[in-house]
């Protein structure tokens, strides 16, 4: 991703043909538009490095209300409101919240709920609105090919059909540990640079514009997980997640296992902080017994610093997916947006 011209709209070019035409023709077709398009990538350099990626500016837009349209309308959206645009690329940041994700840490979190005997304790370092810390209150159904597992939480009192948790499904390959129950998390919290609010209006819509035009089950699963987490809102810290991790940990119940979990977010760190990050954890680890769930893209393998996480896995198998590390360990390759998950 160089500074320049040429490693931005690279930068454009790769996510329109590597990481959108799956989910959304619309975005690759918008981000290819962009990638050759010199006068918009010439007014995107003029932000930070940190806030040109495709998916900021595109939420942006359709924040406003772009919508899905040939790439000439949308350049023309562009264009007419490029002040609006800018000012929510500069006060915002890709804070996808997906929900889905939980299908793919759910596994291991149950694996440790067995393993220690004990409810659970999470933290979600990058927690958005925190809508990733209940995978004890949604509804799962992994489908493995030939047959389907379904894990329903424990319903808390009487329940109206707009308070049905979301059922998040994915596509299961290898010896996935599924539980037979869901686990129990007795405490959640988060940390964020700038938390997210559930009950606050552009927040929430903020989260539904991150997510892809086409992908309107999605916005279904939001809108039911967003109505699951207003019931019990989690403790969400602003702050940098080195400078919060350890006072938010001895928080935790000392009597629950605590897990440490992030999604799609060492990407925004550099090589330092990430490896200040890991020393945490190693510290987490051995002096309260913590447990890592590390759920992140290829990005992550290849740093713009030239540093590598995970040496040992082949950058072509990941394609757009994300690698699931259990306590440092690669255990599984997974979708995204927990779609599918592959076992190791």
């Amino acid at each position: 991703m160089g500074a320049g011209n040429a490693g931005t709209a690279d930068w454009y070019r790769n996510f329109g043909t590597v990481d959108a035409p799956a989910s959304s023709p619309c975005y690759a077709e918008w981000s290819l538009g962009i990638a050759g398009d010199p006068e918009l990538i010439s007014r995107i350099e003029l932000w930070p490095h940190n806030k040109r990626q495709p998916l900021l500016i595109l939420a942006a837009a359709r924040f406003l209300g772009a919508g899905i349209t040939p790439y000439r309308e949308f350049r023309e959206f562009l264009l007419a409101r490029w002040d609006e645009v800018s000012r929510i690329v500069l006060s915002r940041a890709t804070q996808t919240n997906e929900a889905g994700r939980c299908t793919t840490l759910l596994p291991s979190l149950a694996v440790i709920a067995g393993s220690t005997g004990r409810p659970l304790a999470l933290i979600e370092v990058g927690a958005s609105a925190g809508l990733a810390l209940f995978p004890d209150k949604y509804a799962y159904e992994y489908d493995d090919g030939a047959s389907v597992t379904r894990l329903v939480p424990q319903p808390d009192g009487a329940r109206s059909a707009a308070e049905e948790p979301p059922v998040l499904r994915c596509t299961v390959e290898g010896a996935v540990p599924l539980p037979a129950e869901l686990p129990q998390v007795v405490w959640r919290a988060g940390i964020d640079l700038n938390p997210l609010d559930i009950n606050d209006p552009d927040d929430v819509a903020w989260l539904e514009a991150l997510i892809w035009p086409e992908q309107d089950f999605r916005r279904e699963r939001l809108r039911r997980a967003i109505a699951i987490a207003q019931q019990d809102p989690p403790l969400l810290v602003a702050g940098d997640l080195n400078e919060q991790l350890v006072s938010l940990a001895d928080q935790a119940p000392p009597d629950a296992t605590l897990v440490v979990f992030h999604s799609a977010v060492m990407a925004y760190l550099d090589a330092s902080q990430r490896e200040a990050f890991r020393a945490t954890i190693g510290t987490l680890a051995a002096e309260r017994g913590c447990h890592w769930l590390s759920n992140e893209g290829h990005t992550v393998l290849a740093q713009a610093d030239g540093s590598v996480v995970v040496p040992e896995m082949d950058d072509s198998r990941l394609q757009g997916r994300f690698l699931l590390l259990q306590d440092g360990v690669p255990v599984a390759i997974a979708g995204p947006h927990g779609q599918t998950l592959e076992w190791l």
